[in-house]
């Protein structure tokens, strides 16, 4: 082991020793580097990975969800439909195959082109748009959509006035009377204890070369936030990663209160995803939110 390596290790592992308690929400931005390209091309893989369903659900549970929610959402062959953070466009391609022109919008460069070339492989390119953009900044005002999704908690990851902010954009997407569905953490089923985790790895969200990661998770009481603090230890080189992931948790009365705020008329509720037989189905809430006529 080199001197400067020796080195480098010293000065990462004094930097988590000398680190700050307990983190305030949103440091360092408080999300994930989404649109890096070499995190874009991990979090791509681990979309794909059909042995878990952490980042996008497994075949079988995804289409469960889409049977949903093409109900739900009253969707049919030509409904135009929005999908906000789209991800590698396993969602958004399966409706494109069901008749609807899609809109996705994701901010990393890997799951953009995976979706393209997804859409082009399944002979649905022709109804598919991929545009890849921090959806902070999307603009569809009086597009005239039929429907939206924002699924698998993104809406979370964006501080209160943001969220508030994509709400009145997609609703302004909205056609009157089009549909919003939002897939939330149930509040109550979030992991409220500090907790702390190691684990060493060499493949994997966190790189391609040998790496230490330590992990640590906050509750956050005043503002309701859950706070995960990432340290990363890259051994071959000694430089530290660290990455704070804020997510804003909701109870039902305060997320309906702000669907109603953003546009629009009435909101349904379904905990635990209707009851469908996803494995982690009791984690989560969903809301359909019908756009003011």
């Amino acid at each position: 082991m080199t001197d400067k390596l020796n080195q480098s290790l010293t000065e990462a592992l004094w930097k988590i020793y000398n680190r700050p308690d307990s983190p305030e929400p949103w440091a360092m931005g408080g999300n994930l580097p989404w649109d890096d390209p070499d995190f874009s091309k991990r979090m791509l893989r681990e979309h794909l990975d059909e042995s878990h369903g952490a980042a996008t659900r497994v075949t079988k549970e995804r289409l469960m969800q889409i049977d949903w929610m093409w109900k739900k959402l009253g969707l049919q062959p030509g409904a135009r439909l929005l999908d906000v953070t789209c991800g590698p466009g396993l969602y958004a391609v399966e409706f494109a195959r069901r008749g609807c022109e899609i809109t996705g919008i994701d901010f990393g460069p890997a799951s953009i082109a995976y979706a393209q070339n997804l859409a082009r492989s399944e002979g649905v390119a022709n109804r598919c748009t991929f545009v890849q953009q921090d959806v902070r900044h999307m603009d569809y005002g009086n597009a005239n959509f039929d429907a939206a999704t924002f699924i698998y908690g993104q809406l979370a990851v964006f501080k209160r006035e943001e969220a508030r902010a994509l709400l009145a954009q997609i609703a302004s997407a909205l056609k009157p009377g089009g549909k919003l569905c939002v897939e939330l953490l149930n509040q109550n089923r979030v992991d409220k204890k500090h907790n702390t985790w190691w684990f060493t790895d060499n493949k994997g969200l966190w790189g391609n070369r040998p790496f230490l990661h330590l992990g640590e998770r906050f509750w956050n009481e005043e503002e309701k936030i859950s706070i995960e603090r990432f340290h990363l230890i890259h051994l071959e080189t000694g430089k530290l990663d660290q990455i704070t992931l804020c997510d804003q948790t909701y109870v039902v009365e305060t997320m309906v209160s702000m669907m109603k705020q953003a546009g629009f008329a009435a909101v349904e509720v379904y905990p635990a995803w209707d009851n469908l037989p996803l494995y982690d189905a009791e984690e989560w809430i969903v809301y359909v939110a019908s756009k003011t006529c």
